[in-house]
């Protein structure tokens, strides 16, 4: 099983470096539906999965200049607390009960399907904002805009491990169309660092992260990364996108029926 673990490990980062989506929306329902792991475990070993992985990409980012720290302060202030208080309300409900895990069961399918939207229309969004300069928000709507947003992804993180990668993308675009796409990576992946960690430490403390499990996913999914990014050049972006959106829309109706 842990040769399993290592292979899956690397497909996830092979298809995370092809394409930039977060390996939450993959990584998660595939514990869930493939190795029959409970819902919770299966969030709370992705989320440490993620702030390990995260932090390289966050590193490279901040190098090359591409980090706005002015909007990963914003989304962490709602973000942060919003996981802290979800890690709080699920240990107070139970945590990895049966219960429980059926609602993460549904919310991952629910997460799944918004990375879906995400991936389908960010471009179309992004160009009608550009056209349309008048909808921008600026000021403190927008700031205020940006910490409600970081409030919503926090909570949706926290639960379903789902949405620091596509959704939190395509709400940076929403909100700060002027920023270039290595700005969105990197201010999407910088904010995703704390917040994956904080929210893997409130699983840690409802006991639902599977260290074993966890190392072995490291193991695949490094060189996984590393290969996806060289190669993806090579591999049309449309077509990748468009073979993910229709794999995850599979993956959410399987989790829910």
């Amino acid at each position: 099983m842990t040769v399993s673990y290592v292979v899956s490990g690397f497909a996830v980062g092979l298809l995370v470096g092809l394409t930039g989506v977060g390996g939450g929306s993959l990584m998660t329902p595939l514990l869930t539906l493939m190795f029959g792991i409970h819902p919770s475990v299966a969030v709370g070993t992705d989320l440490a999965f993620a702030s390990v992985t995260k932090v390289a990409g966050t590193v490279a980012h901040r190098s090359r200049g591409t980090v706005r720290w002015d909007i990963v302060k914003l989304l962490s202030l709602g973000a942060l607390p919003a996981a802290v208080a979800t890690a709080l309300i699920l240990k107070y409900l139970g945590g990895i009960s049966a219960e429980i895990g059926q609602v993460i069961r549904y919310s991952i399918a629910v997460s799944v399907l918004l990375t879906v939207v995400a991936l389908l229309f960010k471009g179309k969004l992004q160009h009608w904002l550009n056209a349309h300069p008048e909808k921008h928000l600026h000021g403190r709507k927008l700031a205020v805009a940006t910490v409600v947003a970081g409030l919503i992804l926090g909570t949706l993180v926290t639960i379903s491990s789902i949405g620091a990668g596509a959704v939190g993308a395509t709400i940076l675009v929403l909100l700060y169309p002027r920023l270039s796409p290595a700005e969105v990576a990197g201010t999407d992946i910088a904010y995703a660092v704390p917040l994956t960690a904080i929210a893997a430490l409130g699983h840690w403390w409802l006991g639902s992260i599977d260290w074993n499990l966890l190392g072995a996913l490291l193991l695949g999914s490094v060189p996984g990364i590393t290969v996806g990014s060289l190669a993806a050049r090579a591999v049309p972006e449309k077509f990748l996108r468009a073979l993910l959106a229709l794999t995850l829309t599979s993956v959410a109706v399987k989790l829910i029926y």
